[in-house]
């Protein structure tokens, strides 16, 4: 899909000229349904650019955008930070309902520790060794 997908254009004319015809009346079905097929488009794409990013990592391959050493992007890390805010809104819910202020308490720390856990842990020795990257501790002699 590229900026302008010519597939997305021709359904948003379809739609806006279905708006012309149908009135005012039908404009949020209309809007449903573009937005619908907009959803479909993207995961679509989100799908190919994963089998993509798959079939690289399956090939021996860094994915585009991967840095040198852990093979973590800015992208990566982003966007488990994002996924866990995301989550981090109805688990704050949860807790704080049945738990009150203790149970928030317990589900930040919860949100924090995964955060501290996936983005502290390219850093420790025993993450780098299964990596195959040298830990600190060890030698270019042994």
């Amino acid at each position: 899909m590229e900026a302008r997908d010519p597939e997305l254009k021709k359904e948003l004319d379809a739609t806006l000229h279905a708006r012309r015809e149908l009135g005012p009346e039908y404009e949020s079905e209309l809007v449903d349904s573009f937005l619908e097929k907009l959803d479909g488009a993207v995961d679509r794409r989100v799908r190919r650019q994963l089998a993509e990013s798959q079939m690289v990592v399956a090939r021996g391959s860094r994915p585009p955008g991967a840095r040198g050493r852990g093979g973590e992007s800015f992208g990566d890390r982003y966007g488990f930070g994002i996924i866990s805010l995301v989550l981090a809104v109805p688990l704050s819910g949860i807790g704080a309902g049945v738990a009150g202020l203790p149970g928030l308490v317990v589900a930040w720390l919860g949100v924090i520790g995964v955060n501290a856990a996936v983005h502290g842990g390219g850093r420790a020795p025993w993450f780098r060794d299964r990596r195959g990257e040298k830990s600190p501790q060890t030698s270019d002699w042994e």
